[in-house]
């Protein structure tokens, strides 16, 4: 175990993936957005691109679709975000007419309910050549669900599965645009992770690279910046203007990640995909424990990670097991 508590000044750790989905499966897809597994072994992935969610057994030889594109309840149109609870039941946040919605799926694919959302879906933060519009984090326990709206005023909002408001904790950070609504919401953007010993993290996705804890009652724990050699530069050049984008909703800014992925561990380690290509991973009390780099065929900086139910790390894109060492 010590060889893999890295210093914070060594080189980052590779990691290579112990099982991946087969090629022909994994190509099917338009945009593999989000891979995760349930606790009974099946996997789920969510095709943004495609507008579907689909599920499929380890020996199985093709995956099979469980929600197809549409606007009408138990379909989605524009999806942004994608979540599985242990037990296979999901949700999906998507956008119909430019209207925020989440939907709450059986393993089944059943629809088990869905409700509407103040608003609109705006875009905020550019990842690559997409524009994430809309819910970009959503965290779903299978009892309750978990966004990020800092339009509202607070990083975290939890809604029951009927749409019921049960609470909302964090405070906006200070970024310095408060005068530029727009802005200051999209530097307030990021992810929401429930930490299996309890409470939650919160991880900025844009801007200088920083993550909260919270308690299990919304209460902050403490706050860390995301720092090392390998994110130096970045940190040096991040702009304090940002491109403008033409939109129904006016000129949006489009503001790029330091932050493209993060998950916590059976133990409460929290990994953070940096947008430099490296992996920190911190304790429960916020010290930095190890930097790794994913590699398969060539290097991988991970969109989206979920812990299997056996420990090992899923990665889009590719949908990877890694071995995590701890």
């Amino acid at each position: 175990m010590t060889a893999l508590l890295a210093s914070a000044g060594a080189e980052p750790q590779i990691l290579k993936p112990v099982a991946a989905l087969p090629a022909h499966i994994a190509g099917s897809f338009q945009d593999l957005s989000a891979c995760q597994q349930s606790s009974s072994g099946d996997y789920f992935i969510f095709d943004r691109r495609a507008h579907s969610v689909y599920t499929f057994k380890p020996d199985a030889e093709q995956a099979r679709k469980l929600i197809e594109i549409g606007a009408e309840p138990g379909r989605i149109l524009d999806p942004s975000a994608f979540d599985l609870a242990p037990d296979g039941a999901f949700v999906v946040a998507d956008a119909p007419r430019s209207t925020p919605r989440i939907q709450v799926f059986l393993s089944s694919g059943s629809t088990v309910s869905g409700f509407f959302l103040q608003g609109r879906s705006v875009p905020r933060v550019v990842l690559r050549n997409l524009v994430l519009s809309g819910i970009g984090a959503i965290e779903y326990t299978g009892r309750s669900i978990l966004l990020n709206q800092p339009e509202l005023g607070v990083l975290a909002s939890e809604y029951g599965t009927d749409g019921r408001t049960i609470r909302s904790f964090g405070e906006l950070r200070r970024t310095g645009h408060e005068n530029d609504a727009n802005v200051h919401a999209a530097l307030n953007s990021g992810l929401i992770v429930v930490n299996p010993r309890g409470g939650y993290y919160f991880v900025f996705l844009a801007g200088v690279p920083v993550f909260r804890k919270y308690d299990a009652a919304g209460r902050l724990v403490f706050e860390r910046h995301i720092e090392g050699p390998e994110l130096d530069d970045f940190i040096a050049n991040l702009p304090g203007t940002w491109k403008r984008h033409r939109t129904d909703e006016g000129e949006l800014p489009l503001v790029l990640p330091s932050v493209l992925a993060a998950a916590a561990d059976g133990r409460g380690n929290l990994w953070i995909s940096l947008a430099v290509g490296t992996t920190f991973v911190y304790d429960e009390t916020g010290e930095k424990r190890r930097a790794v780099q994913f590699r398969a065929a060539g290097p991988i900086s991970p969109t989206a990670m979920t812990f299997t139910p056996a420990g090992s790390l899923l990665v889009t894109p590719g949908c990877y097991a890694f071995p995590t060492g701890t």
